[in-house]
């Protein structure tokens, strides 16, 4: 496949996908609708927050960084899932500056925080983790996961599942093992 024809691919293949270019560089609206011409009602973008936001401000004063990125994401309407706050490891817990940053935010969309200093742990406690980081999982470690998915699915919960990109290309072989796991658990 052509690069330009890889989003729709994968988009008849697969619900959703995370979007790490953003975390580089602000979307232009151009792009973002580009993105949005080649999915279908019901594909949802996960998209990484700019590190400007992140990493740069370390999430203290980003408002103005915050309304931008979100302004333009605004582009992809209803195909715009939630977008990821992923935290630099060197950032530790603060309860004030995360209840500033969360003051930022507007109800919509949707967001997801990832802390990944080991101060942060106190307030993972409150928060479902589900991540899959490994290059290789099991039938029986997916099946885990997938009844995790499941009972979140039968309780309304919204679910946003990702695996590791991996130059061996086994993420999206697993992802299609998973999702027919949630589907039709082994009996």
């Amino acid at each position: 496949l052509r690069d330009r024809e890889m989003l729709a691919y994968y988009a008849s293949r697969f619900p959703s996908v995370e979007i790490n270019y953003t975390f580089r560089r602000f979307p232009t609206e151009r792009t973002l609708a580009t993105w949005r011409e080649q999915t279908s009602e019901g594909f949802r973008f996960a998209l990484k927050a700019n590190q400007r936001i992140t990493h740069v401000r370390r999430l203290a004063d980003a408002d103005e960084d915050i309304r931008d990125f979100l302004e333009r994401c605004r582009v992809l309407g209803d195909r715009l899932g939630v977008v990821l706050y992923q935290c630099p490891p060197s950032l530790r817990y603060d309860r004030r500056l995360i209840e500033a940053f969360v003051g930022y935010l507007p109800p919509e969309p949707r967001t997801a925080m990832e802390f990944r200093h080991p101060s942060w742990r106190e307030a993972r406690e409150l928060l479902q983790d589900l991540r899959l980081r490994r290059s290789a999982y099991t039938d029986e470690e997916l099946a885990v996961w997938a009844e995790s998915i499941r009972t979140a699915l039968e309780a309304g919960r919204d679910v946003f599942c990702y695996f590791k990109h991996e130059d061996e290309g086994a993420s999206p072989r697993m992802a299609e093992r998973l999702a027919r796991l949630v589907r039709h658990p082994a009996r």
